[in-house]
């Protein structure tokens, strides 16, 4: 299958070929006909797999299709997404599909001044793509307005919903217009986000291209089993043992996240922190230069690990294990894309167990445990310790100053010390012979302590 086949214009075609696309994914192949005939559809496939060029591509066909976009710029199109790292990542995209077109997007996000993004939004837009949040504030304002909005997208719903956006989600689709082209994409499909798909989209296609419960066969995942004081020296070990290039960790806080950083920066490894409480300046830069190959580790929690996208992302680790089998699936899939391998390793101590067996069930596959590596850093530790017992149980040999090598000041005072110590003993002694005599004179003679 190509792109040509699936109707695409030349236009798009060419700026695909100039970013390296050769053929469609399975996802773009099953969704791009039914969005190109503007039917709603409900899309379940793993991150990684080309969502985003599955419904971008037909909404720039389709608006181009319309020539009188070219008159006045509306909003015309509108992407809800959980992250200001997605949005950003599906506003690039957009715009590389649309090199040829003169079709423009922007981003509307929090955690930024909005100054710059009002003065986007009234020199004139196509396609908005933003976070719920940011939003629903300058909608708020009245800055947007999004009665003329044709096609919606809600991409990785599951995620909005477990951050909370779901009720000012409904509050935007209920601005846009009801004849609409819906399309909802999710990473995996809960019973939850089944029934917003019931309230929002209307007589949708139903699109699952790889099942919810499995993981692309092209990651390499495995997991070992290790104490929770141990996970910083096994992720260096592995790092160099195994020479990773480009490494993605996972934790479930913020705090560790900071605090795993500081010991891998400790170890002389280049590590950089990602998660919510970073300002966006520092999120995009730590995002750049993982990217670019300056950072080789980056510490991430889930929420911020939206929207990295790197092909040749190298391993995945899960340091923490998340609570969630949906999300144990959306980390690993960080790695594996673009059709290339990838390798996912995961930490578990004695208390997480449960959790891995929950995602084991979840995933409804046994992930590999590997416990050689691991024992070599058990070993290492324990040589460690045996050494340092050894050192303790040696009797250490008292040391013994030496009275001539003492200044002179306490030469006197050492001496003043005996001196008043032998004075004190001989008054003892005399005082002891004295009651004897008197004893002997008179045997009735008695002591103050014995009156």
């Amino acid at each position: 299958m190509t792109f040509n086949e699936l109707n695409i214009i030349d236009r798009i075609q060419k700026s695909l070929i100039l970013a390296g696309y050769s053929e469609p994914t399975p996802i773009q192949v099953e969704a791009i006909p039914l969005l190109l005939e503007k039917k709603d559809i409900l899309g379940s496939a793993q991150t990684g797999t080309g969502k985003t060029a599955a419904f971008a591509i037909p909404i720039l066909q389709n608006i181009y299709a319309d020539k009188n976009h070219k008159e006045d710029r509306l909003i015309k199109a509108l992407v809800l997404t959980p992250t200001r790292e997605l949005a950003t990542q599906i506003s690039e995209n957009f715009t590389i599909y649309a090199k040829y077109l003169n079709i423009k997007n922007t981003t509307i996000y929090g955690g930024v001044s909005q100054k710059r993004q009002e003065e986007a939004i009234k020199r004139g837009v196509d396609i908005l793509v933003a976070t719920p949040g940011r939003l629903q504030d300058l909608m708020n304002q009245d800055i947007i307005e999004l009665k003329h909005v044709e096609y919606l997208v809600l991409d990785e719903a599951d995620q909005m919903l477990d951050m909370g956006f779901i009720k000012d989600v409904l509050k935007i689709v209920s601005k846009v217009p009801k004849n609409r082209q819906t399309m909802l994409f999710s990473a995996t499909m809960p019973k939850s986000i089944e029934a917003l798909a019931k309230e929002i989209l209307v007589e949708p296609t139903r699109i699952a291209v790889t099942p919810v419960t499995q993981t692309l066969d092209v990651i390499e995942q495995s997991v070992y089993h290790v104490a929770k004081k141990q996970k910083t020296n096994l992720l260096l070990h592995l790092i160099r043992e195994k020479e990773m290039k480009s490494v993605l960790v996972f934790t479930r806080t913020k705090h560790n996240a900071n605090k795993l950083v500081k010991e891998l920066i400790t170890a002389n490894c280049v590590a950089e922190p990602i998660h919510g409480s970073k300002s966006q300046s520092a999120r995009e830069k730590a995002l750049l230069n993982f990217k670019s190959g300056k950072t080789k580790i980056l510490v991430a929690t889930d929420i911020a690990a939206r929207g990295i996208d790197i092909d040749s992302l190298d391993s995945v680790i899960n340091y923490d294990l998340p609570q969630l089998g949906e999300t144990y699936i959306h980390r690993i899939g960080r790695t594996g894309r673009a059709g290339l391998s990838g390798r996912a390793i995961s930490f578990c101590d004695p208390a997480e167990k449960p959790i891995l067996y929950d995602i084991e069930k979840h995933i409804k596959a046994k992930i590999k445990e590997v416990s050689h590596d691991f024992v070599l850093v058990q070993e290492s530790s324990a040589t460690k310790l045996e050494i340092k017992n050894t050192v303790d149980k040696t009797p250490k040999k008292k040391s013994v100053t030496k009275h001539s090598k003492l200044p002179d000041h306490l030469k006197f005072k050492d001496y003043k010390k005996s001196k008043d110590k032998n004075q004190k003993d001989n008054k003892k002694k005399e005082n002891k012979t004295f009651v004897e005599y008197q004893k002997k004179k008179n045997p009735f003679y008695q002591t103050k302590n014995n009156k």
